[in-house]
């Protein structure tokens, strides 16, 4: 299968595959732009990344169970091994609506899946077992997700001699492909299980053991934190079209790649990248300031790592805890404790821990501007907020005005928690939206416009998300993160948004809310799967799981400063001159004439405003 090039770069159908458009079929009652056609016919060649590659290990990845023996069971709060577990990084390859995207991936585009397991079972993927790509040769330790071993045994791509061990030199001479700026999975791993970490071990001899800072650094993280789509190619004008079909990408860079997550390039482009900043304590209590991903996701605390080791004041916590609150619990739904070493206490911990983090996220302060309440959200992540996969994922304004008499008279980004359905008309939505292009959409067989064809997409149609501290426009726009259809002033890491005060309203409270996946995206992975139950179970278990609820980010409230009626020229000042303002309101039947309340313009109203005007308001 080929496509050809125009020389703009932009690529054209070639003959021989016409027969794929020929294929599209329109579909009765769904208008003229639905189509049925099979995957696109990519390869596992399209999905290639530099880094160790299957089979490429002398040891396999090891079961994270063998650790739990030293590293587990002796300290719920400090210890790796329960924390761990009890993550996402823990349970990733069980993580229902991961295996409900992956089946969607691979509908919309032939060993798509490839994509997608090399970082939700990084074991199974050296093993050669991440194909087929729906993961149906995926075994036991494959399930352990991004596990210890394989993450202490991941070597910095980019050696830095006499900072990094000498072993890595050698290792990464031996890579046919060295991965230039991780990213999508480009990882590499010790082929000989020599584990690495920040701390010298002195005479430890329980397992190899190497000293290196590459488990400190935030450049790990970027390994299956910046993702790219190596099917699409961007072209000089911005745009995005497909590379030809069976072969690697043109670059593995991904800034020439179509972006799908951004996280570790927004850190990048922060001020968390240049210096730690203080944010006040939050995050992480024992440090002066954060920087890393590690400083916050991992916080450091006094404490042992393993149960015959010695106390560390600044050891990182393994709780690698995130947004996701309710997940687990549909994990401990569909797998035996046994198997995810998950407990009712280590699960409690863990969503503790998620609320927290998102509570530190951010602040919501509120102001009022004459008749309009203004609310502001900081953001203090370091990091978009929200940040990460996109498909679904939110955080909106909540706000209900009340009157004097406590009685909601109006709200704004009302949640419906018995539908699950979202009012977004009224308030502001923090979101990223992409969508299939017009000139794409016939190769791909799917309408034109918003999608949640992850693998499918080619564009950005809406990303109004909060930029982090430090963020510039160019610097954005450079590792393709740059806001769309909205916009942000350089170093702006806030955002306003204006609600009019309604009649009556004496107060509001607002709260922010964050949620992980949205009814619509729920819904859509149940609908559009053809080929398995795993759309199914998703839904069935966010329907046992209150419907993954939003997140209480912030709660905060305001007492508003009442007009004075007395004022009805409204000048700011209560003089004689507002006798015959009242007298033409009177007779106009205006507002400014009901002085008492009672809704109507009466005479008694004349008694009320000389009662009004000689309380001064």
């Amino acid at each position: 299968m080929a496509f050809l090039k125009r020389s703009n770069g932009r690529a054209l159908i070639a003959p021989e595959i016409l027969w794929l458009v020929g294929l599209c079929i329109p579909v009765a009652g769904l208008g003229a732009t639905a189509f049925l056609v099979p995957p696109v016919p990519t390869t596992i060649d399209d999905y290639f990344m530099p880094g160790t590659q299957p089979n490429g290990l002398n040891v396999p990845i090891q079961s994270s169970q063998n650790c739990m023996a030293c590293h587990g069971d002796f300290d719920a709060e400090h210890e790796p091994f329960r924390p761990w577990a009890a993550s996402m990084m823990g349970q990733a390859a069980r993580d229902p609506l991961f295996h409900a995207a992956l089946t969607i991936a691979n509908q919309d585009a032939s060993f798509a899946g490839d994509l997608c397991l090399r970082c939700h079972t990084p074991g199974g993927w050296l093993e050669g077992r991440s194909v087929p790509t729906d993961g149906s040769a995926l075994i036991g330790v494959d399930f352990e997700g991004v596990s210890c071993n394989f993450c202490h045994r991941m070597v910095d791509p980019v050696h830095d001699p006499g900072i990094d061990p000498d072993a890595d030199a050698i290792i990464l001479s031996m890579l046919t492909d060295v991965p230039t700026t991780p990213h999508s999975g480009q990882y590499v791993v010790d082929p000989r299980d020599n584990r690495r970490g920040p701390h010298d071990l002195g005479s430890f001899f329980s397992h190899n053991w190497l000293q290196a800072p590459y488990q400190s650094s935030s450049t790990m993280c970027a390994t299956c934190h910046d993702v790219s789509n190596p099917v699409y190619e961007r072209q000089p004008d911005g745009t995005y079209a497909l590379g030809a079909l069976n072969a690697p990408a043109v670059s593995h860079s991904p800034y020439d790649q179509f972006p799908i997550e951004r996280t570790y390039s927004e850190w990048l482009m922060s001020s968390f990248a240049t210096a730690p900043i203080d944010v006040g304590g939050r995050f992480a209590p024992n440090l002066a300031g954060v920087s890393s991903c590690q400083d916050c996701h991992m916080p450091p605390d006094e404490g042992v790592s393993c149960f015959f080791g010695e106390v560390r004041p600044e050891l990182s916590t393994h709780h690698l805890r995130g947004g996701n609150t309710w997940m687990l619990n549909a994990i401990r739904n569909l797998y035996p404790d046994s198997e995810t070493m998950l407990t009712d206490d280590s699960v409690a911990l863990a969503i503790q821990k998620s609320v927290t983090l998102l509570e530190e996220a951010s602040d919501t302060t509120l102001t009022q501007d004459g008749s309009d309440l203004v609310v502001r959200v900081t953001n203090y992540s370091a990091h978009k907020l929200p940040t990460g996969y996109p498909e679904g994922r939110r955080m909106w304004i909540n706000v209900k005005f009340f009157d004097d008499s406590d009685n909601l008279i109006d709200e704004r980004g009302a949640y419906d928690t018995v539908t699950a359905v979202l009012t977004t008309a009224d308030t502001k939505v923090y979101e990223a939206k992409l969508g299939i292009s017009a000139d794409i959409a016939p190769a791909v067989g799917k309408p034109a416009g918003e999608s949640f064809h992850f693998v499918l997409n080619n564009e950005w149609l809406k990303d109004n998300r909060i930029p982090p501290m430090g963020f510039t426009n160019a610097g954005f726009d450079a590792v393709q993160a740059a806001p769309v259809a909205y916009a942000y002033a350089d170093g702006q890491y806030w955002d306003d948004t204006t609600y009019d005060i309604p009649s009556g309203a004496a107060r509001a409270e607002v709260k922010l809310y964050y949620q992980t996946a949205s009814k619509e995206y729920i819904e859509f992975l149940r609908d559009e799967n053809t080929t398995n139950s795993a759309g199914q179970t998703m839904y069935d278990q966010w329907i046992a799981n209150d419907k993954g609820p939003p997140v209480l980010m912030d709660d905060v409230s305001i007492v508003f400063e009442q007009p004075c009626l007395a004022d009805v020229n409204g000048d700011g000042m209560v003089t004689p001159t507002d006798f015959t303002a009242w007298i033409n309101a009177f007779n106009n039947n205006l507002p400014e004439c009901d002085q008492n309340g009672d809704g109507a313009c009466t005479p008694t109203d004349f008694t009320a405003w000389i009662a009004n005007f000689n309380a001064g308001c």
